[in-house]
């Protein structure tokens, strides 16, 4: 591969992967850091509570090959991605809705995570893909909690598509890119 086409496949400092559930979110999310061609890093926030789960997470793993380190930060997000053992390399975080969903059941002030969150995001020094889901496009739901964590992983995408060089949105496994590194015809 030549210098240029090295080039072009450079990933921007923050990417967003949004879409529903199983659109192809994070295997695309997973290509674009594999693009790479380098030792990157899988930031996973499920957990496990359940076999189901167990089987979701075994499938994810299964297919990352050698070049991916996993590291399980269910809340504590921040810390990892500012850690030694995943600086300088590409990173992926997989997935924002869950770390959502696990900092609300732990009753932490979601607001100031996310803020916490957006601050440090400038000040990584590798590319950032982050998976998360879109919510919203779905009916109200019936309960305050849903309706909250709606309102919540809403205002999350917002603030991170804004933050964000590239955001890309899955559907049906099909890419439809939303926003382009400034300058990119891409």
């Amino acid at each position: 591969m030549s210098a240029i086409e090295k080039e072009a496949l450079q990933l921007p400092p923050l990417t967003l992967v949004l879409g529903g559930a199983r659109s192809g979110k994070s295997r695309h999310a997973e290509s674009l850091i594999e693009a790479e061609g380098t030792s990157c890093a899988y930031i996973a926030t499920a957990q496990a509570f359940d076999a189901e789960m167990e089987a979701r997470i075994a499938a994810h793993r299964a297919r990352r090959g050698a070049q991916w380190t996993t590291f399980e930060a269910p809340m504590a997000l921040g810390e990892v991605l500012q850690s030694a053992d995943v600086a300088g390399r590409p990173v992926l975080v997989d997935c924002l809705t869950l770390w959502l969903s696990n900092l609300m059941l732990e009753d932490r002030d979601v607001m100031r995570e996310i803020g916490g969150l957006l601050a440090l995001l400038p000040n990584l020094d590798a590319p950032l893909v982050m998976v998360s889901n879109e919510v919203g496009l779905g009916i109200v739901p019936d309960n305050a909690l849903a309706r909250s964590f709606r309102d919540h992983a809403g205002y999350l995408n917002q603030q991170l598509a804004a933050a964000a060089d590239q955001v890309v949105f899955l559907a049906a496994g099909l890419p439809l890119t939303l926003k382009t590194p400034e300058g990119t015809d891409r």
